[in-house]
């Protein structure tokens, strides 16, 4: 038996950690579409951790694609944001060759990939290629996800009509009034938030049926995106006015989630301790000022929580630090970049999380390769000690394949309805 315990569950004094739809990833991974992968994943775990006990070769896995991946479609970006995660691997020059990266798609489309979202360690709309890339995706019946800085919105206008209901859009905006904006954020070329939001009814007049988010990134005094860095501009009392910004403008949902810095050994983390404030102190305002931005929820307009911010009000946040051994989310949702294929957005640029090539999956031998350098990365890579101070997304789902693949019957959760929501 494996010697990973999960973490405790929450005491009767605990209000529950409930999802939304698009946060919860195990009823995600329970769905038709993906539930027979998860099953088969679960089947060559245990194989393999039978065969290692017995001093067998263990089982090649499966040249298996994962189901959902973040593309980073370049390292450019045309702002120069002082809370970004990603700083110091932006603007590398470091490009792909677009030919190998759509025959990648296309591999890994064949091979059980369902949904594509385009975003960070660059800018996706200053890809010279984005439209026809994006309408290359939609060709192979992918779901599309865009996040963007927002400053480019005619790029998304262009390619607004090739999307659908199961398709979104965020823009990553962390600001009500505009000169928080342009401090926190640094556009290259001149371009107000005004401007940007203004935007999105075009936009929709065009095509509602994708979903448009505004992103807010919660800031506040004595953040820094690492260690010497400056401090961030703080913007958590614009919570409440950012939701009545994005209602007004058309936007679908306002989504709220805590700044994340990088540990020296490059874990993307939450540490509320380092700032100026008290922990109490910090938690509490958030708390006040996400009550008022509830106020301009309406049946058309959403006001959402990350799981980690939720997790963060509760003083809860430590528990999902606690990880198997093994982080399954490895082989099913990976990070596809100009700088190489990578287990895990959180280690996005991080050596160690670095899986594969950037030409993955660009030919029968490098598809084999990928397999079985997802494989050793799920052998090799701890999650119990690199990402013990992460406040994973994944970890109710990771503990969740864990318990399968330790349980003799097997993945005893059956199907569940399709929501068609594919993005992990």
């Amino acid at each position: 038996m494996s010697a990973d315990t999960p973490p405790p569950a929450s005491t009767e004094h605990d209000e529950p950690l409930v999802h939304a739809p698009i946060h919860d990833f195990v009823r995600k991974l329970r769905q038709p579409a993906f539930h027979s992968r998860v099953v088969d994943y679960v089947a060559w775990q245990k194989s393999r951790r039978a065969a290692a006990a017995a001093g067998a070769t263990e089982p090649a896995m499966p040249a298996w694609a994962p189901l959902s991946i973040n593309l980073d479609l370049t390292t450019a970006c045309n702002y120069a944001c002082d809370h970004c995660i990603d700083w110091d691997i932006l603007n590398s020059g470091i490009s792909y060759d677009d030919t190998k990266l759509r025959t990648s798609i296309e591999t890994m489309a064949e091979r059980g990939m369902k949904s594509v979202i385009l975003i960070g360690g660059g800018e996706p709309t200053v890809y010279p290629k984005f439209a026809d890339f994006v309408r290359f995706l939609k060709d192979l019946e992918l779901q599309v996800a865009v996040v963007s800085n927002g400053g480019r919105n005619d790029r998304i206008l262009d390619v607004i009509d090739r999307l659908d209901e199961n398709d979104w859009i965020r823009l990553s905006l962390d600001a009500a009034t505009d000169p928080t904006f342009q401090a926190m954020h640094k556009p290259k070329k001149p371009v107000t938030l005004e401007e940007i939001c203004a935007g999105i009814p075009p936009i929709k007049a065009v095509n509602p049926k994708p979903r448009i988010g505004f992103s807010f990134v919660i800031t506040w005094q004595g953040s820094e995106r690492g260690a010497g860095a400056p401090e961030v501009i703080e913007n958590l009392d614009e919570i409440p006015r950012a939701a009545q910004l994005a209602r007004d403008h058309l936007f679908d949902y306002i989504s709220y989630k805590p700044f994340l810095t990088r540990t020296d050994d490059g874990a993307e983390v939450m540490d509320p301790d380092a700032a100026k404030a008290e922990v109490a102190e910090i938690v509490a305002r958030i708390h006040e000022r996400i009550g008022e931005a509830r106020a301009f929820a309406s049946d058309d307009f959403a006001v959402l929580e990350s799981i980690n911010l939720k997790l963060l009000e509760s003083g809860r946040w430590r528990e999902w630090t606690q990880q198997p051994h093994t982080c399954h989310m490895q082989a099913l949702r990976q990070v596809l970049s100009p700088l190489g294929l990578w287990n895990c957005p959180a280690h996005r640029g991080v050596p160690k999380a670095r899986i594969d090539a950037a030409t993955a999956f660009s030919s029968e031998d490098a598809t084999r390769q990928a397999a079985d350098a997802t494989a050793a990365i799920l052998g090799r890579f701890d999650a119990t000690s690199e990402c013990r101070e992460v406040t994973c997304l994944y970890n109710d789902t990771n503990w969740w394949i864990e318990q399968a693949i330790e349980d003799p019957r097997g993945l005893t959760d059956g199907p569940v309805a399709d929501a068609e929501d594919y993005f992990l």
